[in-house]
Parts: structure tokens; sequence; C-alpha cells
């Protein structure tokens, strides 16, 4: 990832006067009111705020999968705003890899055969190099020993790992996480974040969304909506390492377990 003729300070995502604006009825509900935001290269960002901030809006709108009502995005240079229904599918599709809360994983196929899913949309890619590239997903997630276990034979952590390894199969530009740690214990919740420091330390340039401040803590910098604006951009001083905090709970958890 490193290299001199890579600009480390490039904005992966770039939106500019965001607006997003949506009937009900009579009523004009004004989710997104003029937002403007880069996230450059290997950032690791938090987007925080309450039920009807906007931040919910404005990740459906970097994840192409909502379109703006005004204003201008960017994904890794390329205008948003300009492409059709199909190239807003394939755009998606290659650059952006997805983990949600519900880890939404096809309950009777293999952790393989969820992890394979992005690349069933690739015509270009053999049977074979799509099982090498889901293999090595699943391994860097710390699951090589459970791909052929079905959903139902993994824990909620497991689960969401196969989720993560999913978001890594395509080599995405950016991982974006809904509430990726909502369903999880706190132990399971602190293996997932040491993932996704782990991978931001590999270079891979990661958004979540949380109403956490504690997850939030794990990120690099945390940006806060409220009625549709941005209100607060903070870096994060001293990230908390998931690692470390791993490393000093074990035993206090599996007493709590029993």
């Amino acid at each position: 990832m490193a290299g001199g003729d890579i600009d480390m300070n490039k904005a992966i995502i770039s939106v500019k006067a965001l607006v997003k604006t949506y009937k009900m009825g009579d009523v004009e509900v004004h989710a997104l009111r003029g937002v403007h935001a880069d996230i450059i290269k290997d950032d690791f960002v938090a987007i925080m705020g309450k039920s009807g901030s906007g931040k919910s809006t404005f990740m459906n709108i970097i994840g192409c999968l909502d379109v703006p009502t005004r204003g201008q995005y960017l994904l890794d240079d390329v205008d948003v705003g300009s492409l059709t229904k199909d190239q807003l599918a394939n755009l998606r599709n290659r650059k952006i890899g997805f983990v949600f809360q519900s880890f939404n994983l096809l309950s009777r196929t293999s952790a393989l055969e969820n992890v394979e899913l992005p690349l069933m949309y690739n015509k270009k890619i053999t049977s074979r190099e799509m099982r090498e590239r889901s293999l090595k997903a699943l391994e860097a997630v710390g699951l090589a020993g459970r791909a052929h276990h079905f959903p139902n034979q993994l824990s909620g952590g497991e689960q969401q790992r196969v989720a993560i390894a999913r978001s890594l199969v395509n080599d995405p530009v950016v991982i974006l996480a809904d509430e990726p740690t909502g369903n999880l214990d706190t132990r399971t919740s602190l293996e997932v974040m040491a993932i996704f420091q782990e991978l931001n330390r590999k270079g891979i340039t990661i958004v979540i969304v949380t109403h956490e401040a504690d997850i939030a803590a794990f990120t690099k910098r945390n940006i806060t909506f409220r009625d549709g604006r941005i209100i607060k951009t903070v870096d994060v001083d001293k990230p908390r390492n998931a690692m470390e905090e791993l490393a000093i709970m074990p035993v206090m958890v599996e007493e709590d377990d029993v």
C-alpha cells in the first residue's frame, strides 16, 4: 500500500453542498442540509449523531444506495451524479465493501460462499480465482478454518467476521460499516474493532456509523451530524487499541459468562 507514487492525502470520498430532501405526504423532510466532507485514503472515520441527524442518509448516499437531491459526490474521482443506475450498481460493487449490523448472510450457504457473493457479478473472474480470493479474505479475518461452516454454526462475532471478509473480497477503495458492533457483546465488539484497526493499518479506508462513543474512540476521526448538518469533526488524539484491551479482558469476560 505504501509507495512514492501514492498520494496519501487523496480524497476517496468527497461531497460538496450535499442536500437530501424527502417528501412525506405534504411535508418536506430535510435529511441533509448542505454537507461538505472529505474522507482521505487510509482514513478511519466514525459517523455519529442521534436518530434523525442525517448520518444514515449520508451513509446511504456515499454507499451509492441513494442519490442526493442536490450537490456533488465524488467516489475515487468518479462523479457519482453522472452515472446511470447500472453504472452506479457496478461502481458500488467494485469500489465499496459493506458491513451491516445484522450481518446479512445467506443462511443456507457456507461462510466461503457468502464471501464469494460480490464476485459473482464479475464475469472476468474464474471460479478458481473466486475461491482463492474468498479464502484469502477469510484468512485476513481469522476464519480460514471455518470456511465451510454455515452461519448457524458460527457465533455472532464469527458471522460479523464473515461479513467483513465479504466486504474485502473485491478489494474496495472503502469499507462502509453500519453499526457493525450493534448486535455484539463487549468482547466480540473489541474483536471486530481489532480487525478493522488491522485492516486500516494495511491501508484500507474505513467509515463506520455508530452511536457508541466508546466504539468511535477506536477510530482516527469522528464526524458528528445534527439536523442534517455536520456540527463537529474531531481528530482522535490517541485512538484506543482494541488488541491491547482484548489482552487484559479474557478472564473477566469468561467469569461473566459462567
